[in-house]
């Protein structure tokens, strides 16, 4: 294992300080714009910018690295964040914080476009899934440590942005200054989503859902704990079960997944995030409660996220995956951009608790889609299906590629081994 890890670890220790970095900023809109005297609505197109800028990144950053080399679109991005970060507490617009907000979703996901690009090409075959594994677990450990460094400033002063911002940029060091060789990001032109959704309706459909889901936990969160009162303790706890949930969680569902047919899995977890969105609007306000509904409700969104990834890979040929991840990501993205919109005109015009009914409703529409395409298409056997593998959905295309092509290798490696364990005995 140490083997395995010794090439890449200046990369896990760089995305642990970027997340660190990033998550502390993603909560901390929430809580100094409540300060501010924002609104719900001003707050959710500020949400929605970030998903609007990682989207354009996702797609523009490639074609950076290509034309001036890895590593310096590496650190003139991390350089372009770190900056916006500072800006914040400088410029309390909501109009000046959107802008910023796009730039640095814009850079974050250039970030990941580079770093897994990296990682990729320092893993082999027979490493990949361990190496992106840990990849994952590293990125969702830092979203969670950003939590408990939000607990030591006051989020009215510029203190904790400066140090998001000190984190971020010291995040870079241990990533450049390694001698591991770096590649040309390549990343396949996305599916048509017309096509998309011909190969896999219920992929298309619920990852845009999805989408809506992450972004509103992710960005509305802080901003509903702020409107109902919560202290900032409580809110850095209730954004950090959000994550501890998915951490927890993407095992026993990951496990599930290669042994049933995933449509009842994705069915039975989005009805468990419906059942616990709606605990949070029923109870109240008890912070108790709210941070269980937090816990479970975060935790089944990214190993959904993970299971619609394997799910639509599922139906396409090996040589379609990387073309269809593509496509998945944008329509993730596109959800993405949606749903703090949605969530944050809710807010405005019903009050704060409508962060939770607009959660319940799209996981109960993931729900009902996935129950009504059971009724559509043959299930596939849980033999014949792709391996699942954590992805998270703050994942660029690379790394979502790379899982699916992972899964389709690993899965046919172990009907393979069936398969001769079956003629020797």
């Amino acid at each position: 294992m140490l083997k395995v890890f010794s090439g890449v670890w200046p990369l896990m220790l760089g995305i642990l300080l970027i997340m660190l970095g990033n998550g502390m900023h993603f909560t901390l809109i929430g809580l100094r714009g409540g300060i501010e005297g924002f609104s719900a609505a001003e707050l959710a197109i500020v949400t929605s910018a970030y998903f609007l800028g990682f989207l354009s990144g996702a797609r523009i950053t490639p074609v950076m690295i290509r034309s001036v080399g890895h590593v310096r679109v590496f650190a003139a991005l991390g350089s372009f964040m770190s900056a916006g970060l500072i800006a914040f507490p400088i410029l309390t617009e909501p109009w000046a914080w959107t802008i910023l907000r796009i730039l640095i979703g814009f850079c974050m996901s250039g970030i990941y476009v580079a770093a897994e690009s990296w990682l990729n090409n320092a893993a082999t075959n027979e490493t990949r899934g361990k190496v992106l594994s840990a990849y994952m677990i590293a990125q969702t450990l830092g979203i969670i440590g950003a939590q408990g460094l939000l607990t030591l400033g006051d989020a009215a002063t510029s203190v904790l942005f400066i140090c998001a911002s000190i984190l971020v940029s010291i995040s870079f060091a241990p990533i450049l200054l390694s001698a591991t060789p770096v590649p040309a990001a390549e990343v396949a032109r996305a599916m048509p989503l017309r096509k998309l959704f011909t190969e896999s309706p219920l992929g298309t459909v619920g990852i845009f859902l999805l989408g809506s889901v992450y972004a509103t936990q992710s960005g509305m969160g802080a901003v509903f704990g702020s409107q109902i009162g919560m202290t900032a303790s409580q809110i850095a706890l209730f954004v950090a079960m959000l994550f501890a949930g998915a951490l927890l969680l993407q095992y026993p569902i990951g496990w599930l997944s290669d042994r049933m047919d995933r449509r009842k899995l994705i069915f039975g977890a989005s009805v468990v995030g419906m059942a616990f969105c709606a605990l949070g609007w029923l109870t109240g306000g008890g912070v108790y409660f709210l941070m269980i509904s937090a816990f479970f409700a975060g935790g089944v969104t990214t190993p959904l996220y993970a299971l619609f990834l394997a799910y639509t890979n599922d139906s396409l040929a090996s040589e379609d995956m990387p073309a269809a991840s593509g496509g998945l990501v944008f329509t993730f993205g596109l959800g993405a951009i949606l749903g703090p919109l949605v969530t944050g005109w809710a807010m405005q015009g019903f009050g704060p608790f409508a962060f939770w009914l607009v959660l319940s409703a799209t996981f109960a529409a993931i729900a009902v889609y996935a129950l009504y395409r059971m009724t559509q298409r043959a299930s596939i056997p849980a033999t014949e299906t792709e391996s699942y593998l954590g992805v998270l959905p703050t994942s660029s295309p690379v790394a979502v590629e790379a899982a699916a092509v992972w899964s389709a290798e690993y899965a046919e490696s172990e009907r393979e081994d069936h398969a001769d364990s079956t003629i020797r005995t």
